[in-house]
């Protein structure tokens, strides 16, 4: 909370909670006094804090194994401890990266809470918390950024030592902050985020500007930037070039965005999907094609179609077979290939190794390249700023009980990016 002196101006209020309910205000006025507060409706109240340093109880969409649907259940959410967050979710994004936990081809615990691509604001913080406190807009990250480790400290890495890609489970002390009929139920990717609270890491949460639409700018905490990141920071595709983009989900269509947003003349999307094909013109592509209207290899339809001028390729799918297909399609001399899709698990690559020797260099990508905590405050801005559009992405808003309709769309090919609202 913030507590200001009597009479201050330009006063910003952040929470109050009561209830289990959460509301937020940043109208500037006068503070009344000290330790009261302007709220939601703009009128003064005494600070409450019902719920910090409480267990609450809301709902999450619990998975309790593999190929199950999902199931809304009554949580409880211990209360955060020292270096966390406690986050109230706004909206949160449907992402195919939470759909191989639903298939087994992504390692998770169970039962499990997933999801990783929201907006919320900070409920209430632990000890030893400095950089959010209560009522600030809040992005949850998938990976983390603790400002410490190597990656984090090398200019070129992003992938700090406290992710959480391999399914652990729980947060730094070994825990769950979730329970559900008694049981500890597992976090997800160091998020968790299709639940009304959450528990992060303080390193796992970004303070974002307070009037990013929390629908839109989730986007931002996981497809947007990935794909967007892709072409202008991994890739660093450049003003000219010919770009091939495989696989035009969100993320795909965001790669689309940055290939534009760096100056490539020629962008080819490439999908199975035709229905996909006018969104993708729409955001930037320049023209889209079906790999299956061709007998010949993709690779050699590129060629043909470009005169063997393809310098940056992004598999986007997670794929193995594509992910050698975009590998092949880019200049067997100074073509860079990025894998920007999440592979499965346990599984092996077979290459032909001659298409490296000749020169093509083959990159991986999380999260776009970017340094969470750092980046993604930037990245809002720059939405704000109207240097991209995220609502181009985004083809469904449902309300958060419908989340198994959200997965359905996915699963039919019908959407880009459904969110769920709380």
């Amino acid at each position: 909370m913030n507590h200001v002196a009597k009479g201050q101006q330009n006063f910003q209020v952040t929470l109050f909670i009561e209830g289990g309910r959460c509301w937020y205000s940043q109208k500037s006025e006068p503070c009344v006094s000290q330790n009261t507060f302007l709220f939601a409706d703009h009128k003064p109240r005494k600070a409450r804090m019902d719920t910090a340093g409480k267990v609450i109880k809301c709902k999450a969409a619990v998975l309790w194994g593999t190929n199950q649907p999902f199931s809304i259940e009554d949580i409880e959410v211990a209360p955060p401890k020292a270096k966390e967050v406690r986050v109230k979710i706004l909206a949160t994004g449907i992402c195919g990266t939470d759909d191989h936990v639903i298939k087994g081809t992504m390692v998770s615990k169970f039962p499990v809470i997933v999801g990783h691509e929201a907006v919320g604001i900070v409920e209430s913080v632990g000890e030893e918390v400095t950089t959010v406190r209560p009522g600030d807009k809040v992005i949850p990250l998938f990976l983390p950024q603790c400002r410490e480790c190597n990656p984090c400290r090398n200019p070129e890495g992003n992938l700090c030592i406290r992710s959480d890609l391999t399914g652990r489970g729980v947060l730094a002390d070994g825990t769950t902050r979730f329970t559900c009929k008694d049981k500890p139920v597992q976090h997800f990717m160091n998020t968790s985020t299709f639940t009304e609270y959450t528990v992060l890491d303080e390193s796992s949460v970004a303070k974002i500007d307070a009037e990013a639409p929390p629908e839109k700018a989730c986007l931002i905490g996981c497809g947007f930037s990935t794909g967007y990141g892709a072409a202008v920071k991994t890739a660093k595709v450049s003003p000219g070039s010919t770009c091939a983009v495989f696989g035009l989900g969100g993320v795909g269509l965001s790669v689309v965005m940055g290939c534009k947003a760096a100056g490539a003349s020629r962008i080819i999307g490439i999908d199975i999907n035709k229905d996909k094909f006018q969104k993708a013109l729409d955001v930037g592509a320049t023209e889209c094609i079906n790999p299956r209207d061709f007998t010949k290899p993709i690779s050699e339809v590129l060629s043909d179609m470009t005169g063997n001028t393809v310098q940056y390729t992004f598999e986007v799918i997670g794929r193995l077979e594509t992910m050698v297909d975009a590998l092949s399609s880019c200049h067997m001399n100074y073509g860079t290939s990025v894998v920007v899709g999440a592979p499965p698990s346990a599984k092996m690559l077979s290459y032909d190794p001659m298409l490296l020797f000749t020169g093509r260099t083959w990159k991986g990508c999380v999260f776009g390249g970017w340094k969470s905590r750092d980046d993604v405050p930037k990245l809002v801005t720059e939405f704000l700023e109207k240097k991209f559009d995220l609502g181009q992405l985004i083809t469904h808003t449902l309300p958060f009980h419908n989340i198994s309709e959200g997965f359905e769309l996915l699963y039919s090919g019908q959407s880009i990016r459904t969110v769920l609202t709380f």
